[in-house]
């Protein structure tokens, strides 16, 4: 099944469960595919879905972060939550080592000598970790390991 078809299913399976929060994220979630379709004039694949929704979750954590400077701890749990259903649509995320082994392979393998090569280590790893990672932390560690 298409991953739209399954967010769809699954919205219409929280509106019967009287889920909330989960309602309110799968229409957010809904409502940014569809922008983005109506943007590109075409159905999107899974892939620009899954970096839709890694872009959710990167704003999701943003906004609990400043919530919590805020002293919401409410509204911080609230986005929280939401960030671990978006996470249930991507691919199992890599462990830090996982994206360190891989990567050293990239830094090896297009002879990457120090930080300022880290734009296209970036480039190659994200392209080979694409929507299981978040860019952010890749690009720390890809910091550690170029010496920077």
């Amino acid at each position: 099944m298409a991953l739209n078809e399954q967010i769809a299913l699954d919205l219409k399976e929280s509106m019967k469960a009287r889920d909330k929060v989960r309602t309110d994220c799968l229409r957010m979630l809904k409502t940014a595919v569809k922008n983005a379709e109506i943007e590109k004039s075409r159905a999107l694949d899974d892939g620009e879905i899954r970096s839709i929704i890694a872009s959710l979750i990167k704003k999701g954590k943003e906004a609990a972060m400043d919530f919590r400077k805020g002293h919401r701890e409410d509204l911080a749990a609230h986005e929280e939550a939401g960030v671990r259903i978006y996470y249930e649509y991507l691919p199992a995320q890599l462990r830090s080592e996982e994206i360190e082994e891989i990567l050293k392979q990239v830094i090896s393998e297009c002879g990457a000598q120090g930080p300022k090569d880290i734009g296209r280590v970036m480039k190659i790893a994200m392209a080979q970790m694409a929507g299981r990672v978040q860019g952010k932390e890749v690009n720390e560690i890809a910091k550690k390991l170029l010496g920077s």
